[in-house]
């Protein structure tokens, strides 16, 4: 339990049912569709779809999903692929032709197709109760009727909103002026897509006057993009991995999601009594820093679109954790191992819910960098995710940009199970940091007795890129101990991830947590 007297959050406890989200407007709108019976599916999609409109910057329509499903009344743990493939005509020689090392962020030539409306129509009709049309009835409204712009996003937009070009700066400034806080934030293009998809379904979005304002707008800016992609998107049902931490087993979305990268650091961490460690101390960070490095780097090798992905069972095993362990001194800094320049990214949204049946979705929701390639389709205003960005141009590598694979992915929604029994949908945004982010949440928990929103709260650390950020919640003296260890120290400006849950007791009480690290909250009833 928290210090009353202390800033803080206090978790959310329910009965029938929870929504946390990285913001209230999308919280409340999910809790009001269980309100009208609705499933944890109907409302996760309200949800999330709203999303789009609330943090812009974050996600949207021209982007993909991942989700874990447990349905009602069993503990098993479904997953589901909403993530677009590169276009048919796409390949990394042409443009290793032209010079390129790696993939322009905000170009064409990083726009994938958009998987997250396809499986959101998948998800409505097989999990859902109320139709498709009820669950985007909130986004509709908000698009026409404006969001006010919430501190994160303002922050976020500020930051970000020189990427946008072309129509997207028509459709996401106002008057050519990045939005502020308080400022309304509409989209009435939108609106009339998710109108369509509605009443017609999927086909509205994937062909037709939608389809072709999107091709023709990629078209118009080099992109080898045709309306048959478009027609070819399909999402699939895979089979998660999971692997065990103490008591708790993590489950996770396989690859093109890099979620068993936080399975392998976790197995990496089982070797150091990390629970025997100050939770807040320099040697704690210094072995979940080394770890990562490793962790990571076996990610970069070999995750990539699940037929390629050849080395799934070599990442999960407990002997090549026992290994990559065996490299890591306690007192001091390795060198990062090499990347092989697949970009990263901060922006995402996370959304959970648990309806009254028990019911458990995670799903996870972006278009990789903040705004996305900064490319809006001309009508309709739908931003493009920049996600093959995530590709790598290395020749023979089994994440090479070639038409009609997936790239690897950052996002990741997360399960927690004990003793068999659905536990905990969670989830931790923030690009590259998503496994990081899911073994310390399940550490500070497992480790060191947090609840879900201290777990949440507590300040975190992440080595990316050759030096090891430290959020200000640790002390200088931990940074200097650090910094004596070898670890170049960055005192981050944007908060490390967000994340959210909702812990499901044996008592059938619901407890919600929610990041102050964005603008949303917990909502129950």
């Amino acid at each position: 339990m928290r210090d009353l007297q202390r800033p803080g959050r206090s978790a959310v406890m329910a009965m029938n049912g929870i929504c946390a989200t990285s913001h209230p407007i999308a919280a409340e709108a999910a809790v009001d569709i269980l309100k009208r019976g609705g499933t944890a599916m109907d409302a996760a999609i309200a949800g999330a779809v709203l999303l789009g409109l609330c943090e812009p910057q974050s996600t949207g329509i021209g982007g993909d999903c991942f989700a874990l499903v447990s349905p009602a009344g069993c503990d098993d743990v479904l997953a589901f692929n909403g993530s677009g493939t590169a276009p048919a005509a796409a390949d990394a020689a042409d443009l290793r032709n032209k010079g390129l090392a790696t993939i322009p962020l905000h170009s064409v030539h990083a726009v994938t197709l958009p998987g997250a409306v396809d499986m959101f129509c998948t998800l409505s009709e097989r999990f859902g109760k109320l139709g498709l049309d009820v669950s985007l009835a909130p986004a509709i409204h908000y698009a026409e009727a404006g969001v006010p712009i919430a501190q994160r996003v303002a922050f976020d937009l500020a930051r970000e909103a020189k990427v946008l070009q072309g129509a997207s700066r028509r459709h996401y400034l106002h008057d050519d002026a990045v939005p502020v806080l308080g400022s309304i934030f509409r989209a009435p293009g939108q609106a009339e897509v998710l109108r369509r998809i509605a009443r017609d379904g999927r086909d509205a979005f994937y062909s037709g006057e939608i389809a072709e304002d999107m091709v023709t707008s990629l078209n118009a800016v080099g992109g080898a993009h045709t309306m048959d992609d478009f027609a070819d998107v399909s999402g699939m049902e895979t089979t998660p991995v999971s692997g065990t931490y103490k008591a708790s087993e993590l489950v996770e979305h396989p690859p093109n999601g890099q979620g068993a990268t936080a399975i392998l650091l976790l197995n990496i961490l089982k070797h150091f009594d990390i629970a025997g460690m100050d939770p807040l101390g320099a040697e704690r960070v210094h072995i979940e820093a080394e770890a990562a490095k490793l962790a990571y780097d076996a990610r970069n090798r070999f995750i990539a679109d699940p037929d390629h992905t050849t080395r799934l069972d070599h990442l999960l095993a407990p002997d090549t954790a026992a290994k990559l362990a065996a490299l890591i001194d306690p007192n001091k800094a390795m060198t990062a191992p090499a990347t092989l320049g697949e970009a990263v990214h901060k922006d995402t949204v996370y959304i959970t819910v648990v309806d009254k049946d028990r019911m458990a979705v995670s799903l996870i929701y972006s278009i990789f960098h903040g705004l996305g390639s900064g490319i809006a389709s001309e009508k309709f205003g739908i931003l493009f995710q920049n996600r093959g960005a995530g590709f790598t141009l290395q020749e023979g590598h089994p994440n090479e940009l070639k038409g009609g694979k997936r790239p690897m992915h950052t996002i990741i929604p997360g399960m927690l199970r004990r003793d068999g029994r659905v536990e905990m949908p969670f989830g931790v945004m923030g690009g590259q940091y998503q496994p990081n982010g899911h073994a310390r949440f399940l550490s500070n928990m497992v480790d060191f007795g947090m609840d879900p929103q201290s777990a949440i709260d507590a300040p975190r650390s992440f080595t990316d890129g050759g030096r090891l950020k430290v959020e200000r919640g640790y002390s200088d003296k931990v940074r200097q101990t650090l910094a004596d260890m070898g670890h170049d120290i960055e005192v981050p400006d944007v908060p490390i991830g967000g994340a959210q849950a909702i812990r499901i007791h044996q008592n059938g009480v619901l407890e919600g947590a929610s990041d102050p690290r964005k603008d949303g909250c917990a909502i129950g009833y």
